[in-house]
């Protein structure tokens, strides 16, 4: 069973950032999380990654609450990618990404060669495998993001957890970048605030309003006009080309404008 949130709720500096959230993704499937700022998006992602404590309700993974289980346990299954990363240690890409198999070592260490392979097959799909060598102080913002994925991909994980994972790549390697995730053999929650992107390469999205649920569903079923002027107060034209929602943009709704 994927990884999944049952009724969760949590606060955060006595506001309640979760308010009774449900998401239950099938196997492999790529679920975006949408939403304005504040939405409750990325809270979501650290109660799901073990980082928050949920108040009420659960996370379950293969059916166990994962607060019955040890840092390592989840780590070895479920990887995240925040928005920023950075590092005062002037290390190598190669080094960045070798992180990601530190759950899979013991106090006798592991496999170099299963190592090697893990870290050689994420530099090769994220784009960095010629930039291995580098110093992390040399890469742009977008290599950065890059490499943080790459060294998610290197713990070999049953799920994957991304908070804005494009925000820094242009559009080309955005799309690349999504492409990939969705093509992964694991189920991906990601973040996103481009709607587009969202409808694009997300199986299903959950559109999330103060900490609450306001629509979930596929992009076609989700995504429409009146669900962007009511949760992001803006006025767009959506169309359908090929099953999958386009979203145009007019302008802001002001206040007191009906």
């Amino acid at each position: 069973m994927p990884l999944h949130a049952k009724h969760i709720g949590w606060s955060r500096g006595g506001h309640l950032a979760l308010d009774g959230v449900t998401v239950e993704p099938t196997q492999g499937e790529t679920i975006g999380l949408l939403g304005p700022n504040g939405s409750g998006k990325s809270s979501l992602l650290g109660v799901l990654a073990g980082v928050h404590t949920p108040d009420t309700g659960q996370v379950l993974l293969d059916g166990t609450d994962i607060r019955s289980m040890r840092r390592r346990q989840i780590a070895r299954r479920v990887a995240t990618v925040e928005q920023h990363a950075d590092t005062e240690v002037d290390i190598s890409v190669l080094d960045v990404v070798r992180l990601g198999r530190i759950p899979h070592r013991g106090a006798f260490g592991g496999d170099d060669a299963v190592d090697d392979a893990a870290i050689e097959m994420a530099l090769h799909h994220t784009g960095m495998l010629d930039h291995r060598h580098r110093r992390w102080h040399t890469l742009s913002g977008g290599e950065r993001q890059r490499v943080q994925i790459a060294r998610a991909l290197a713990q070999e994980p049953d799920e994957l957890l991304l908070d804005e994972p494009t925000n820094h790549l242009d559009i080309s390697h955005q799309l690349d970048l999504l492409a990939l995730v969705s093509e992964l053999p694991m189920t991906s929650y990601i973040a996103l605030h481009d709607l587009n992107l969202a409808a694009m390469f997300c199986d299903r999205v959950v559109v999330l309003a103060r900490g609450s649920i306001v629509a979930m569903g596929t992009p076609a079923e989700v995504v429409t006009e009146e669900l962007v002027e009511h949760v992001y107060q803006v006025r767009a034209q959506v169309t359908i080309e090929d099953g999958i929602p386009q979203v145009s943009y007019r302008r802001a709704i002001r206040a007191g404008a009906r």
